[in-house]
């Protein structure tokens, strides 16, 4: 039954302790079908060497332990097994028939890492053993060179000393009380070797201080220091040892461990502060045995490797923090600066608009005094003229009282209607300067109450040119048309449109469509406090990909020479002064009917469309001045 993905269970080398034998065992049946390579004994002692050779193929991926009824206990089992170098990143399983708090105590205090029922339940005993090899391969992803690691253990004999020269290897030193039975117990190095550590000899010299050996990548995890005496050539020694070794830790490194054995009589019968001074860690008498021994070089060397494994992690946490660190600053560091971008383009935006306006600004000037001084030349003798007009017109009149003869009589209607027909077109002059004037005294900044319809027709008195026969104009104004607004608004906003779409048609016709009529729609309308003008064509119409770059300063798609590319900008700066929006779509689309009927040869047309908001005053309806209307967004936010 397969509970939770695994790693490769083909591959999973499992080691089993259960007095039943592999013959009778029930984990050992389930775990060799679920494909896992089983190894199973019956004792303690049997599992350890076992095990010993297991370690030095690195071929032990788990432990199970069942409980034994006789020799060696399954926690001092798991205590000599965990004591391996080799097997501290391997999960060991304890199985017992008494789940007591005692048991589970015992359990831990050896070193196990799970306990379970021995007559659990096979799929739960499965998915503990997956859980822990999932954990154990997680560590070992985390610190692959701690794991795979062997320690490295430095043992320094005395120069010339004879006596305990075989003291490593010689099986003849042995604890007698762990000898009575009369078995042999292996040498020192040799248990080292088992344990999986790399165990060198080095004869003790001043050389052996020089040199990057002992704080490199490959530095010892523990020094044995053999026969060291009291004299101030092995304690100036064990000085410059432990002055290597602080030098280690100042460079942020695991410092090593330093073993002394000294002779066992020294150690019992006389002070070894000198030694402790001299910045020796541990002391043990030279007759200790070798497995006694051994243990101590394996716990000095478990604390050092944990605490190696404790900096890695901490300078990894360190090197997370620093990254996390660096990168939070690299996001507000992009973050400023797409902000600062952001407000550059602003800035520029805004200079380029304000540049477009002082443009328009001076031509607006200059245009003011140049029409001012035209108005003033056209005015004298259009005054002088309209006042003879009517000399004359009296002069006709009291003509047509003296001659009575048919042939004059003609000749004094035909007078009159001339003289009809040139008062006529003088009061087309002097309406024409009235409104050139004007438009030459607009303020930008003074708001009053204006007739849309007559600033509307003041517009097109002033782009008459443009229109010619061939293009009809349609007013539509449904709105009230009395509005306070600024006078640019309808007197320069809404001329720019119409000029544009004149412009359109024109070129229509110049690019072959003569037959086409020419229609410009100006319609206003109001509905939910929005005061809505569209000026509408049947033209060409704008296409979609340039829409987005019309109301730029500069940006024209007129032959050069023809167009400043200032009209839309203007346009739509003034529609924003007042907290408005200017949107551009196809006539067809918008269906307002600027297309006639029967016309196919026509364009898709431009529909531009103004939305302000306003408000109904005392006065009538008002356009919203963008500072009071967003202080009264604001109140109705609050």
């Amino acid at each position: 039954m397969q509970i939770l993905p695994t790693l490769d269970e083909k591959d999973v080398h499992v080691l089993l302790l259960d007095p039943a034998g592999p013959a009778h065992s029930r984990v050992h049946e389930l775990l060799r079908r679920e494909g896992m390579d089983v190894v199973c004994r019956q004792s303690a002692e049997m599992m350890l060497e076992v095990l010993e050779a297991r370690c030095r193929i690195n071929q032990v991926d788990m432990v199970i332990c069942c409980t034994l009824q006789k020799g060696m206990s399954a926690g001092q089992f798991v205590r000599r097994a965990k004591a391996t170098p080799a097997m501290q990143g391997v999960p060991v399983l304890m199985l017992t028939e008494d789940v007591s708090s005692r048991v589970e105590l015992d359990c831990f205090e050896s070193g196990a890492d799970a306990y379970l029922s021995s007559s659990a339940h096979s799929d739960l005993l499965l998915l503990r053993i997956r859980t822990l090899l999932h954990l154990a391969e997680e560590k070992r992803q985390l610190h692959p060179q701690w794991h795979m690691r062997r320690a490295r253990v430095v043992i320094v004999r005395a120069p010339d000393d004879e006596t305990l020269l075989d003291f490593w290897n010689d099986p003849s030193i042995m604890d007698h009380e762990n000898s009575r039975d009369g078995t042999e117990e292996a040498g020192l190095g040799e248990l080292l070797w088992r344990d999986g550590h790399t165990v060198t000899s080095v004869t003790r010299s001043s050389d052996l201080l020089n040199g990057g050996w002992l704080t490199g990548p490959d530095g010892p995890d523990c020094i044995v220091l053999e026969d060291i005496q009291d004299n101030e050539t092995d304690l100036a020694f064990c000085r410059l040892l432990d002055q290597r070794r602080q030098a280690l830790r100042e460079q942020g490194g695991t410092p090593f461990r330093i073993l002394c054995i000294i002779q066992a009589a020294r150690f019992r019968g006389e002070s070894c502060v000198a030694f402790l001074e001299a910045g020796l860690e541990d002391l043990v008498p030279s007759d200790m045995t070798p497995m006694v021994l051994a243990l101590r070089i394996r716990a000095m060397v478990r604390r050092r490797r944990e605490n190696e494994a404790f900096h890695q992690r901490e300078m990894e946490r360190q090197q997370s923090a620093l990254a996390l660190e660096a990168a939070q600053a690299q996001a507000s560091l992009a973050e400023a600066l797409a902000r600062a971008n952001k407000e550059l383009a602003k800035a520029n935006e805004e200079l380029v608009q304000t540049q477009a306006r002082l443009v328009q600004t001076a031509k607006m000037a200059s245009l003011g005094e140049l029409v001012a001084g035209i108005a003033h030349e056209i005015n004298n003798p259009l005054a002088f003229t309209l006042g003879h007009a009517d000399t004359v017109e009296r002069c006709l009149h009291w003509m047509d009282t003296v001659v009575q003869d048919e042939d004059g009589q003609t000749r004094i209607r035909r007078a009159r209607d001339r003289l009809a027909a040139m008062k006529t077109g003088l009061g087309r002059i002097r309406d024409l300067v009235v409104r050139l004037r004007r438009f030459s005294r607009l303020e930008e900044g003074e708001w009053r109450m204006v007739d849309v319809g007559e600033a509307i027709e003041t517009g097109l008195a002033l782009v008459r040119h443009r229109l010619g026969r061939s293009i009809a104009v349609d007013c539509q104004l449904e709105a009230p048309r009395q509005l306070v607004c600024q006078e640019t608004l309808f007197h320069q906003a809404v001329m720019n449109l119409i000029a544009n779409a004149a412009d359109a048609l024109n070129d229509m016709r110049r690019e072959g469509q003569k037959h086409h009529d020419g229609l410009i729609r100006i319609a206003t309308r109001l509905y939910d406090d929005v005061y809505e003008i569209t000026v509408s064509d049947n033209g060409p119409g704008i296409k979609e990909s340039i829409r987005p770059w019309i109301f730029d300063p500069f940006f024209t798609t007129k032959a050069q020479g023809e167009g400043t590319g200032l009209g839309l900008s203007i346009v739509h700066g003034i529609v924003q002064a007042h907290g408005g929006t200017i949107d551009v779509t196809d006539a067809r689309e918008a269906g307002d009917g600027c297309q006639k009927d029967g016309q196919t040869n026509g364009g898709r047309g431009a529909h531009f469309v103004i939305r302000l908001p306003v408000h109904e005053t005392a006065e009538g309806w008002a356009v919203r001045e963008p500072e009071r209307h967003r202080a009264q967004e604001e109140v109705k936010t609050a």
